[in-house]
């Protein structure tokens, strides 16, 4: 038996808009750990996401999120993968020996939460149906990837944090 604690890493998966932020950050101080965004550390190395769509297109910025994605989980911590992260099949093959959580949320809770953001998938004469296509396409590579589920829909994101890293907690 070791006497050193195992690290309570965890990964955040899910659409945009269903609260991975938010909770993410909750979740890495109770459990006493950082909180990595990968979607912060590629704007940080390389420009906003909507300036990367435009000039180097979405295979390449899927490229630089492996990376990224990559370096987080080496560090370890609560880390904060961006929407689309799971459509790389390299980046779900890094996820496989973490910990993952699929945030879910329903298309009714998100239609607040997504107006008047610049997300270069949702410039949409009707962005809740465009989040809404998208989501269910890629449903299922967040549920390969998902340890565990959590709707973020109608519950108070503290609530959520608090489930989540108990859940963690019981994996230790």
């Amino acid at each position: 038996m070791t006497t050193e604690a195992e690290p309570l890493d965890i990964v955040l998966v899910g659409p945009m808009g269903a609260g991975k932020t938010s909770v993410g950050r909750r979740v890495a101080r109770r459990l006493g750990v950082p909180f990595i965004d990968t979607d912060k550390r590629i704007v940080a190395a390389h420009g906003p996401i909507p300036a990367i769509f435009a000039e180097h297109g979405e295979e390449r910025f899927r490229e630089w999120e492996r990376g990224v994605v990559a370096e987080a989980l080496a560090e370890g911590g609560v880390v904060s993968l961006g929407g689309g992260a799971v459509t790389d099949a390299g980046t779900r093959d890094l996820l496989r020996d973490h910990p993952v959580v699929f945030l879910t949320v329903s298309a009714d809770a998100v239609a607040d939460r997504i107006r008047g953001t610049n997300r270069p998938l949702l410039a949409d004469d009707d962005p809740v149906a465009r989040w809404t296509s998208i989501f269910e396409a890629r449903r299922p590579w967040y549920e390969e990837v998902a340890t565990a589920t959590f709707d973020t829909s109608r519950r108070p994101m503290q609530r959520i944090a608090d489930e989540i890293a108990t859940w963690r907690r019981t994996l230790a």
